[in-house]
């Protein structure tokens, strides 16, 4: 994880002194939601990153923290996320046909203290058509904290379709499987709107999981991570 993290941090430092395109990102939420659990205690959180995209090779990096709750519930320490990935992105067929995404993507979680430790690693690959796609990701690693769960895989499909008048429906549904923890799969969707007003987007989400309680409450208070909820995003990229 930490050759990950060292490797795409310098590959975002020369693409900035290459004079490569950078984009950064900043974002308010009412509750950080990851694969349908609430990674805050159904709390808000702050969030932000940077990335790098060189459109003529369709490579890119980047990298991405938000303020978390769920290490410290699971008996550990920490309150942050980082989480920083690299791939290529392309198409199949030229314009109008499938588009492509493979990369890597490592979750870091500082000082979590938690044993296994929750940093994760994973491997993905995405197939698009128009404004659908569908994901598929591998955990190279144990997944989040999970013991002897090497191998686990999350499948989601996605619809961004454009309503018009800068509105976007946004529709998703996921599979997490946790290898050797039959009780911590589950399936996630959400269903919600985006609407870019130039200065910030905004979005407004129902998500909800079929994740069982004993494996996502909240040991702090009980609540349960997995709960239906509405979600409100703010969010700026520039």
């Amino acid at each position: 994880m930490k050759r990950l993290i060292s490797g795409i941090s310098l590959a975002l430092v020369f693409a900035a002194n290459a004079s490569a395109q950078i984009t950064y990102n900043i974002a308010g939420v009412s509750d950080y939601r990851y694969r349908g659990i609430s990674q805050t205690r159904l709390q808000p959180a702050l969030q932000g990153g940077a990335d790098w995209a060189d459109s003529g090779s369709g490579l890119y990096a980047g990298t991405w923290l938000s303020t978390i709750r769920w290490t410290k519930d699971a008996g550990g320490d920490g309150a942050i996320e980082w989480d920083v990935y690299a791939g290529k992105r392309g198409s199949i067929g030229g314009d109008g046909g499938f588009a492509y995404d493979v990369g890597v993507l490592g979750y870091a979680y500082p000082s979590n203290g938690l044993h296994p430790d929750a940093d994760t690693l994973e491997v993905y690959g995405q197939l698009g058509y128009g404004t659908a796609t569908l994901k598929y990701s591998h955990a190279a690693t144990n997944l989040f904290g999970f013991a002897d769960s090497r191998n686990s895989g999350y499948l989601d499909a996605s619809v961004n379709h454009d309503a018009g008048g800068g509105w976007i429906v946004n529709l998703h549904a996921g599979r997490q499987k946790v290898r050797n923890h039959g009780n911590a799969s589950y399936t996630d969707w959400k269903a919600g709107v985006t609407k870019d007003f130039g200065f910030v987007a905004v979005a407004l989400a129902y998500i909800g999981t079929n994740a069982g309680r004993s494996a996502y409450a909240s040991p702090a208070n009980g609540k349960f991570t997995g709960r239906d909820a509405l979600v409100l995003t703010v969010s700026r990229v520039f």
